[in-house]
């Protein structure tokens, strides 16, 4: 619930409206777009809207700690990157709430202890749950890993389609946008930024 709280001051969070109040919003929008949310093919359009609404941004009711809490330190001395790659998510542009859709992949170089490499793809799927920028959720998933693993480093790319590009405004469709972030050795050793870019590559 971080990001939420972060966008009032401390002290003024906004209670949840409740769903009666939600399911009114989107008839009001309803009739904004120009169409009757009283007719037969729409009565039940606000209640599925908000039940969605609930599942797409799941990720403001958990926390990156929570999912990464566990680790583990049998690891046989491995100490050399670990990296998954193509994690696929759908998210939603903060400015527009037009889905952004693309593929993570997300590397860190051990220091004692690993994650459980599911973590990593629900770690993904936290702050892709929320309304979002990419270069913000691309620094997000990387200081989430970094504080609570204390790896020697964490890189991540994202490459993603924005809808608010390919479907409104400039309609390119196809364009895709690179972010990176890097932590540590990843940050400061051009040969291990190298290797990883030339290992999601393959």
């Amino acid at each position: 619930m971080d990001a939420i709280v972060k966008n009032f001051p401390a002290g003024q969070k906004q209670a949840r409206p409740t769903q009666q109040e939600a399911e009114e919003a989107v008839r009001l929008l309803l009739r904004w777009a120009g169409d009757d949310p009283t007719r037969e093919g729409l009565l039940d359009t606000p209640k599925r809207v908000a039940a969605a609404y609930r599942e797409l941004f799941s990720g403001y009711e958990q926390t990156p700690e929570e999912i990464l809490g566990r680790t583990f330190e049998e690891v046989a001395g491995y100490d050399d990157m670990v990296l998954v790659r193509d994690i696929p998510f759908f998210s939603h542009c903060e400015h527009h709430m037009v889905p952004i859709i693309g593929k993570a992949h997300v590397a860190y170089l051990p220091k004692g202890r690993v994650l459980g490499l599911s973590k990593i793809a629900r770690v993904v799927d936290v702050y892709g749950r929320r309304l979002q920028t990419q270069e913000a959720m691309t620094a997000q998933i990387t200081h989430a890993i970094q504080e609570v693993l204390q790896p020697r480093g964490v890189a991540v790319m994202i490459d993603a389609e924005h809808m608010c590009m390919s479907m409104r405004g400039i309609q390119k469709q196809g364009s895709t946008t690179l972010t990176t972030t890097f932590t540590g050795e990843f940050q400061n050793n051009a040969a291990e930024q190298a290797r990883f870019l030339t290992m999601i590559r393959r």
